[in-house]
């Protein structure tokens, strides 16, 4: 305990964990019928919550040019790892790397 009688020990209180996504979807409509709505499930089965998404983010930094953006919100970063890593959401993944997407940033945050 400080002078203040506060507790400065670590606690066990896990930090939520935050995903930033960036993409550059080939057809946007096209990928949220065959992506985006089974991913979400996914992303709500390990934790996670859409917190935020736009077409249209409005880019105050830096050069991007994407037509989706969104945060996730995890309860901690290992559920945000479990989520990202899962077998389930893998076949998803792939397809969004490898078929739907010509760009895309992904990166995950910790928060306080």
């Amino acid at each position: 305990m400080d002078n203040n009688g506060k507790n400065t020990e670590m606690s066990n209180v896990s930090k939520p964990c935050y995903i930033m996504v960036q993409v550059n979807f080939k057809n946007l409509e096209d990928s949220m019928q065959r992506y985006g709505q089974f991913a979400v499930p996914i992303i709500t089965k390990y934790g996670g919550e859409m917190i935020a998404g736009s077409t249209t983010p409005t880019n105050l930094e830096g050069g991007w040019e994407g037509n989706w953006a969104a945060v996730l919100k995890f309860p901690s970063k290992e559920d945000a790892l479990k989520f990202h890593q899962a077998a389930d959401y893998k076949p998803y993944l792939d397809l969004r790397l490898n078929e739907l997407q010509s760009e895309s940033r992904v990166m995950m945050l910790e928060g306080f």
